[in-house]
């Protein structure tokens, strides 16, 4: 069935899975989960034990698993984070479909989940292929504003190639450049993660792979939503 979707929104099941009701139970989960991974547990049977305990469904189950990390991890994610004030004058290295799908999720009304490890991130999934929605340039306008806020001297953006529809995202987002006088440059690469693990540069992610592995890292989709998008359904797990 084609996608068809016009915004990045709140799933169907949403409403009923991450109601108040619902975020005690979530909470503990996440609390065991954590407890379980600081000790070695692997992230998938650590997950399924979880998920079981607290008969958690699928969506739950991706949730909780976003959120959680080792306290290992947690401090080391920590450590390496940066601040606002070192972005000045400096590139970021921007994981584009991270960052930019988060911040789309946040304006759209989809659930937002605050990480153990401070990031915010959201739960949807392009499964190969990239759609735009009604979100998507104000996404990348309100992500270039507060860069451009920061002095940051230039955003270079790393998408996915293999993720269809890739290009077409560049173009928009050298359009939105453009109009605006950012310094963008958008590259298409193969393993984003890899590069971004390596990089000399700050990089923007929430993805836990290149947190864990990179020399330093900003926390931009949640900066720029707690910013710019004070209405966005933000769950504390």
């Amino acid at each position: 069935m084609p996608d068809t979707r016009s915004h990045r929104g709140p799933h169907p099941e949403d409403a009923v899975l991450f109601t108040h009701a619902a975020a005690p139970v979530l909470r503990e989960a996440t609390d065991d989960l954590c407890w379980l991974l600081s000790r070695g547990y692997t992230s998938s049977s650590a997950v399924t034990l979880v998920g079981d305990r607290y008969q958690l469904a699928a969506r739950q189950r991706v949730a909780v698993s976003r959120v959680s990390c080792s306290e290992n991890d947690r401090a080391g994610r920590g450590a390496r984070q940066s601040g606002r004030e070192r972005l000045a004058g400096r590139p970021l290295a921007v994981d584009g479909y991270n960052v930019l799908t988060t911040v789309e999720a946040a304006l759209a009304g989809g659930i937002i989940l605050a990480a153990r490890d401070q990031t915010y991130r959201d739960i949807a999934s392009m499964h190969g292929s990239f759609r735009r929605v009604a979100e998507t340039r104000p996404a990348l306008e309100l992500i270039g504003r507060f860069a451009a806020d920061l002095a940051v001297s230039q955003c270079v953006w790393y998408l996915d190639r293999p993720v269809s529809n890739s290009g077409r995202l560049r173009s928009l987002m050298a359009e939105v450049a453009a109009a605006t006088g950012w310094e963008w440059t958008v590259e298409l690469v193969n393993d984003p993660d890899k590069i971004l693990a390596a990089a000399d540069d700050i990089v923007a992610t929430a993805d836990s792979a290149v947190l864990d592995r990179c020399k330093s890292w900003f926390n931009l989709a949640r900066e720029v939503i707690a910013r710019h998008v004070p209405g966005a359904r933000v769950l504390e797990l």
